[in-house]
C-alpha cells in the first residue's frame, strides 16, 4: 500500500457511480477501481445473509488490485455487512456512505425532522436513524422504502414519465411529513435527484452521501499521507459482473465523460 495505490469502491450496478463521480471531483488525481456487481443488482430484496455474502465477494475482486483504501459505495452493505468489508480489508481503511450521509445530514437540519429513502433492507434495518440519533437524539427520523428505483436508475430512466409516477407515489407521504432534509439513502438515487427534488418541491435539502464520502475521504488520505502526488488525472478502471455493454451505455449517460474500458469479472 502506497501512495499510487488505487482506492477500491464497489456497489451493485451503476449506483456507486455517483460516488465515483463526487472522488474524481474532489480527488482528480488518485487511481479507482471500480465494481458493480450488475450480474447480481438489486441487493435492497435480498436477506441479509445473502447481502454479507455479496459484500465478502465484491470486497475479494477489489483487494486482487492492492487497494489502500475500500469505499462501500452501496448503503444497503453500509448498513447490513459493513464488519465483513473490514474484516476482509485487514488494516485499509474502510469508509462507507452510511456515516457519512447520517453526519451532513445531522450538520445540514434545522428543524430536526429529517427524512431517509432507501432500498427495503436498508430501511428495514433502521441504520440511518441509528446513526443519526446516535448524533443527535433529538432528531425524528421519517423512512420511506423506494424499491423500484434502483431498476429505474439502471434502465437509465433519469426524466421517464414512469419515474415520475413512481417518485409521486413513494414521496407523497414523507412530503407531508414537515421534513426539511432528505437523505438519498441508495447510491442510485441522486441519478434520478432532478425527480425527487421535482416532486418534493422547494424548501427540502437533498443529501447525497457520495459528496461526504468524497470529503472523508480526502481528509483520511491527507492524514494518513496516502494523497497521491501525481497531477495526472486518473481515468476509473470499471469493472462489472454481467452486461459490460449496457453499463458502458449508462456510465456515458450519466458520467457524460470519455469511457474506459469496462472489464467483465466473474464472482
Amino acid at each position: 500500500m502506497n501512495t499510487e495505490s488505487p482506492i477500491g469502491i464497489f456497489d451493485s450496478g451503476i449506483g456507486g457511480l455517483t460516488v465515483v463521480k463526487a472522488i474524481q471531483a474532489a480527488l482528480p488525481h488518485e487511481r479507482i477501481i471500480y465494481f458493480g456487481d450488475t450480474a447480481r443488482v438489486p441487493y435492497g430484496p435480498k436477506s441479509e445473509i445473502t447481502i454479507r455474502k455479496y459484500a465478502a465477494d465484491d470486497t475479494a475482486i477489489l483487494m486482487r488490485y492492492q487497494p489502500k483504501m475500500i469505499i462501500v459505495a452501496c448503503n444497503t452493505v453500509s448498513a447490513l455487512a459493513l464488519n465483513i468489508v473490514e474484516k476482509s480489508c485487514s488494516n485499509i481503511p474502510v469508509i462507507g456512505v452510511l456515516k457519512s450521509g447520517a453526519k451532513l445530514a445531522v450538520q445540514i437540519t434545522n428543524n430536526n425532522r429529517i427524512g431517509v429513502i432507501g432500498t427495503q433492507a436498508t430501511v428495514c434495518s433502521n441504520a440511518y436513524a441509528y446513526a443519526i440519533n446516535q448524533l443527535n437524539p433529538d432528531i425524528e427520523v421519517i423512512s420511506q422504502a423506494c424499491p423500484l428505483f434502483v431498476p429505474l436508475a439502471e434502465e437509465g430512466f433519469i426524466n421517464h414519465p414512469v419515474t415520475k409516477l413512481v417518485a409521486e407515489h413513494y414521496l407523497t407521504e414523507i412530503r407531508t411529513q414537515g421534513i426539511d432534509t432528505l437523505v438519498l439513502g441508495c447510491t442510485h438515487y441522486p441519478i434520478l435527484r432532478q425527480v425527487i427534488e421535482e416532486t418534493l418541491g422547494s424548501g427540502i435539502s437533498i443529501i447525497d452521501s457520495a459528496e461526504a464520502v468524497a470529503l472523508r475521504t480526502r481528509e483520511l488520505l491527507s492524514e494518513s499521507g496516502l494523497l497521491n502526488p501525481s497531477h495526472k488525472v486518473s481515468v476509473p478502471n470499471l469493472l462489472v459482473s454481467d452486461l459490460p455493454q449496457k453499463f458502458s451505455m449508462l456510465y456515458q449517460l450519466f458520467m457524460g465523460s470519455a469511457l474506459p474500458n469496462v472489464d467483465l469479472v466473474e464472482v
